[in-house]
């Protein structure tokens, strides 16, 4: 089977179920989806090996059935997600509205209505479609942000479609011969919004972090957009409480009075893994960290891919 046909096949399954659930009812998709995270979580494939691995780190102090029922609860709220997203174009302002409950705005507005711009910067917990969702229809702020670049490129382009139905500008991280790092800073001089998921270095020219105890690095974007800008910094933290999907904005992350644009980076960087180590430590079932993600897991850094990318931080 060539590649081609394997992405149009990938393409098909994903336009139907796409198509399919947006018209089952709400306990019919939801159940199918904890069945899906269950055979998954049952037959313990590397991912959900890897987020046991990366759960371990947030709870060291379970033991191995307590970490079991942990990756389970894991694994359903990953589905959860897959099952909102796909279901999210049907929801009207109402239903964004009562599902979606967040905290914080009035400090987000108060930065906006004065003319500054402000980056949004997101752990990979809960929905962060939904929370963009609720964003853009709820508090009225068109935004921007970055989304990884997917295959096959059919299916990268109807997720863009679908993002940006939702009111977000959606910039891909590689290949469209834009400068990602340029328009976004142009966006936050406008004094726009910009909302990023950084919890993840894809470029391994991230910043050194301390996460629960060990190394690990977190892309220089959205604290570096910050201070090259003159934004806000406000880190967002996400989980499910039943029905309702819950949301913090916290206070602004400032620049430190001391050191140069890098020790500052590093510094704010920092300070935001932080909150969001904190948001994790409370709700660690809705961190959906299915990947590889502290050092010690990765494998030897690669000198010649340093610098190559630094700064960017994205959105999957």
């Amino acid at each position: 089977m060539t590649g081609t046909v394997q992405e149009r096949l990938v393409d098909s399954a994903y336009a139907l179920g796409w198509a399919a659930l947006r018209h089952l009812p709400e306990p019919a998709a939801r159940g199918l989806f904890e069945r899906i995270a269950d055979s998954a979580w049952r037959k313990r494939g590397k991912r959900v090996l890897q987020l046991e691995a990366n759960l371990r780190r947030v709870r060291p102090e379970l033991d191995e059935a307590g970490l079991r029922e942990l990756s389970r609860a894991g694994m359903r709220s990953y589905l959860r997600y897959w099952m909102e997203s796909f279901r999210l174009q049907t929801w009207n302002p109402e239903q964004i509205l009562e599902n979606v409950q967040v905290k914080g705005a009035e400090g987000l507005n108060a930065e906006l209505a004065t003319g500054r711009g402000v980056v949004i910067a997101l752990p990979h917990m809960a929905n962060w479609d939904s929370a963009g969702a609720w964003v853009a229809a709820c508090e009225g702020h068109r935004f921007t942000t970055v989304a990884e670049r997917l295959k096959p490129e059919s299916l990268f382009d109807r997720f863009v479609a679908y993002r940006e139905s939702l009111g977000m500008e959606v910039l891909p991280l590689t290949g469209s011969g834009v400068s990602v790092i340029g328009t976004l800073a142009r966006r936050l001089r406008e004094g726009k919004l910009v909302c990023l998921v950084g919890d993840r270095d894809l470029s391994e020219a991230g910043l050194p972090v301390d996460f629960f105890g060990e190394q690990t690095r977190m892309p220089a974007g959205p604290a570096a957009l910050a201070l090259r800008t003159g934004a806000a910094l406000m880190p967002v933290t996400l989980w499910y409480d039943g029905p309702v999907m819950r949301g913090v904005i916290h206070p602004e992350v400032l620049p430190p009075e001391e050191g140069d644009q890098k020790e500052k980076t590093v510094a704010m960087t920092q300070a935001m893994a932080d909150v969001w180590a904190d948001g994790i430590r409370e709700h660690p079932e809705d961190w959906h960290m299915l990947q590889k993600f502290w050092l010690a897991d990765l494998p030897p850094r690669d000198p010649a891919a340093q610098g190559q990318t630094q700064g960017q931080g994205g959105a999957s």
